[in-house]
């Protein structure tokens, strides 16, 4: 039986993150991957035609070029940006606009109302004064005891109450309290349905907020060449092994402590000190630790654990500049379009009821305009992402009329698109399960994001750690806190909990501390 200190199952850049951290450690460690390529959703490929570079999944990554795990790896990667962040563009052909540019935005946000240039100069202002504290708090393990205590220090009590206070706000209702006009407002809200969240639903507001100041203060930043430069340089770095095309089968238990691997193959690999899951959480606890080693009450938790929403992916192959009919999103490298706020409500709404929205809301990413080295000169390559309720399975035909549906939103904001169209490739929910397993049922976050699965919520009653209820088991995917995004913090929160756990008498304290919690929360 081969012997590790440390394997890590899955290399998504979570998986890859934490295997770098242990091996600076000085730990021996094996990644174990499933498919044939390390990266996860962080991979790139020509899948539309040859010289037109896609980003299969993950594109723009403003988490992961503010993220203090990612820097502190200094990793050899080059950022790029396009001219503009992002805009929401109106079906009345309006566009606001957001730019690193805070004076651009403001003019931008002005011409939906007077004043709003000047309400988003505040807010981000009021951003500026508090974001290295509040991202501490949000990349760090829970609880952030010395991050909290420095973002509260720095707001004060009253402040600090009516900022707790935000956080829980929809986006719909957060918008409307700092702007009076519906650029401003769009701008939040398109950013809050990254998530699986509508913009009535509390807690919407902070990804809004995060998402949008985050583009104003860092932009939206793609690496040039493509996501998978983050993934290689993230597999350059680390200096233990890779196996690829492995499935794990079984995560091996005895007394209550993982103690290795079985994968799909039949072979049992050993770890002396830890096994890291970068999979979402039923993934390993129903499926590779198995109900036998849980607490009774953890096995009824995770029967109530949220999918977040199903999605299908276009990308295309454009023969020319995207023909948009307001020129004022051609600079930019989101484009978000399909719906003003009451469309955005009308379409959460559909998904909601388990129903396809016939006017559906679209993320768009414009590569080329971001990174010149994604398609020849004056061509464009560019995605397009909608959300569907998540289900079992969807028949090949609902999935091209909502295709359909989709490049008719793209026409109507840009006639003469589909002329311009060399290829395309459509990835449905089944098509991303299959190319990262870790996406299932096409669900791009690994569990809802609404409230009642954040922080110690996350992704059940817990703790809010990467420990868990067997010894030497960590979670490391975007299934634990502080969830998806491409910014490495679950991979990290595991290797550090596991260098805790390894470390002398301190070790043994963290031990019992742990292992006492978790009895008393799901005894």
């Amino acid at each position: 039986m081969e012997t590790v200190d440390a394997i890590v199952i899955g290399a998504g850049h979570n998986g890859l993150v934490a295997a770098n951290l242990l091996a600076d450690a000085g730990w021996t460690v094996q990644v174990i991957e499933a498919t044939a390529h390390p990266g996860g959703a962080v991979r790139s490929g020509e899948i539309t035609a040859p010289g037109y570079l896609s980003d299969l999944f993950s594109a723009f990554h403003p988490l992961g070029y503010a993220s203090p795990v990612l820097r502190a790896l200094d990793l050899d990667v080059r950022w790029t940006h396009a001219p503009d962040v992002f805009s929401h563009l109106l079906p009345d052909g309006r566009a606001a606009t957001v730019s690193r540019d805070v004076h651009r935005t403001a003019e931008s946000m002005e011409r939906f109302a007077p004043g709003d240039g000047q309400r988003w100069t505040d807010a981000y202002a009021e951003w500026r004064g508090i974001s290295d504290r509040l991202l501490d708090v949000l990349f760090t393990p829970f609880p952030p005891i010395r991050s909290g205590l420095g973002l509260l220090g720095r707001l004060g009590t009253a402040d600090a109450l009516r900022m707790a206070r935000r956080l829980l706000l929809p986006v719909s209702q957060l918008g409307r309290e700092l702007f009076d006009g519906e650029g401003a407002r769009l701008a939040l809200a398109g950013c809050a349905l990254h998530t699986d969240l509508t913009p009535q639903e509390a807690g919407g507001g902070v990804f809004g907020w995060l998402l949008a100041m985050l583009g104003q203060q860092v932009g939206w930043p793609v690496p040039a060449g493509g996501a998978g430069e983050l993934t290689a340089a993230l597999v350059r770095r680390f200096t233990g092994e890779i196996v690829y095309g492995t499935p794990v089968s079984r995560v091996l238990v005895a007394r209550g402590r993982a103690v290795g691997v079985r994968t799909a193959d039949g072979r049992d690999r050993r770890a002396r000190r830890a096994v890291i899951a970068d999979v979402p959480a039923p993934t390993l606890f129903l499926n590779l630790v198995g109900e036998r080693w849980l607490p009774p009450r953890m096995a009824e938790d995770l029967a109530h654990f949220r999918w977040d929403g199903a999605t299908v992916k276009v990308d295309w192959a454009v023969r020319g500049q995207v023909p948009w009919a307001n020129p004022e999103v051609a600079g930019s490298g989101t484009v978000h379009l399909g719906a003003d706020l009451n469309g955005l409500t009308r379409y959460a709404g559909a998904l909601s009821s388990d129903e396809l929205p016939e006017d559906p809301f679209l993320l768009l990413g414009q590569m080329t305009t971001a990174d010149p080295s994604r398609s020849p000169a004056g061509t464009e390559s560019m995605w397009a992402y909608t959300h569907l309720p998540h289900r079992q399975s969807w028949p090949a035909d609902e999935i091209a009329a909502h295709v359909e549906r989709m490049e008719s939103v793209v026409e109507r904001s840009a006639p003469g698109f589909r002329s311009l169209v060399e290829a395309r490739h459509v990835y449905s929910p089944a098509d991303l399960e299959r190319e990262n397993p870790s996406l299932v049922g096409g669900a791009l976050g690994a569990g809802t994001s609404a409230v009642f699965q954040q922080l110690f919520l996350r992704p059940i009653p817990g703790l809010g750690r990467a420990d868990t209820p067997i010894d030497r088991l960590y979670q490391g995917g975007a299934s634990s806190h502080p969830g998806p995004g491409v910014h490495g913090v679950p991979g990290a929160n595991a290797a550090r909990a596991a260098l805790a756990r390894d470390r002398g008498l301190t070790g043994g304290l963290y031990r019992a501390a742990v292992a006492g919690a978790h009895r008393a929360i799901y005894r």
